[in-house]
């Protein structure tokens, strides 16, 4: 019985001789490995994926990319290739540790292509953030000229922000964001997963009323000064953007809670009533607390 059960776990040892190869990164003894694992068990199933991540040690880091195209390709071959084989050797969190070392190759590669706004998913700076390594992102997305005025940098760089120093470090970003490109910022609020920032976006999506869409979090920072009004230092960081009208309202609110605090009550009607003219709902928020 001994004997059996090790011959039934020998697959599962071999098998696990490459994954720990792998995980070293070590491409000598991972290729050993395999050739090994094939040689007694031709048949099995791990062998294409496993053979595709040792080839991947292999492989020395390809030349600079000559345009945006050579690096969607070589995403593309990555995303379809690696990440399954990965995911199914690890899991999908311990495929994105695995992985990070070639999202940054690409980064690398990608470095010098410049910002193009029909095909920004293949800039470094969104590499970077693929690979893990924040502080290159936020290198690469200040190297683009006026990225705090574009949607695809600015998203960049309130997710690194966030990842390295935290909510409040990028509250103002994220506030630029809303405006420029709400949908963004509803995409971002659910992959930080950030719980504070989770569940306000949820009472807002449950208490504002507004259309129903992703367009709304344009209000979010101004709907945020009526519920947390101490975050009002950190959103007034907040660049000028094209003063739609919910950059507005949060200027209009931060007018508010400076004039509450003065004891200013004539100025604070005239500014109510401003607020209830350019948003009856916020304006309501704003009221419920007052």
């Amino acid at each position: 019985m001994q004997l059996d059960i090790f011959e039934h776990g020998r697959d599962l040892m071999l098998r696990n001789d490459v994954l720990h190869a792998l995980q070293r990164r070590n491409a000598a003894a991972a290729r050993c490995a395999w050739r090994q694992l094939a040689a007694e068990f031709a048949d099995d199933a791990a062998l294409a994926p496993l053979n595709r991540l040792v080839a991947t040690l292999e492989q020395p880091e390809g030349p600079p990319f000559d345009s945006a195209a050579d690096v969607a390709e070589a995403v593309r071959q990555l995303q379809d290739d690696l990440v399954p084989a990965a995911r199914q050797a690890w899991g999908a969190p311990g495929a994105a540790a695995w992985l990070a070392p070639s999202w940054a190759g690409l980064a690398r590669r990608a470095a010098k292509l410049p910002f193009q706004a029909d095909h920004a998913g293949w800039h470094a700076a969104a590499l970077w953030l693929q690979a893990g390594d924040f502080a290159a992102a936020t290198a690469a997305v200040q190297r683009i000229d006026s990225w705090r005025r574009i949607p695809a940098p600015l998203d960049w760089m309130a997710e690194a922000r966030h990842r390295l120093d935290g909510l409040d470090a990028s509250w103002p970003l994220l506030a630029e964001l809303a405006w420029l490109a709400p949908e963004r910022l509803d995409a971002l609020t659910r992959r930080l997963a950030d719980p504070l920032l989770t569940r306000l976006r949820r009472q807002f999506d449950a208490e504002f009323e507004g259309q129903g869409t992703a367009a709304d979090l344009a209000w979010l920072p101004a709907w945020l000064l009526c519920e947390k009004p101490a975050l009002a230092a950190l959103l007034g960081q907040a660049q000028a953007g094209l003063q739609r009208a919910p950059e507005r309202a949060m200027r209009l609110l931060l007018d508010l809670l400076h004039l509450e605090r003065q004891g200013r009550q004539q100025d604070l009607v005239a500014q109510r009533r401003r607020l209830r003219d350019l948003q009856p709902s916020l304006y309501a928020t704003y009221m419920r607390s007052r």
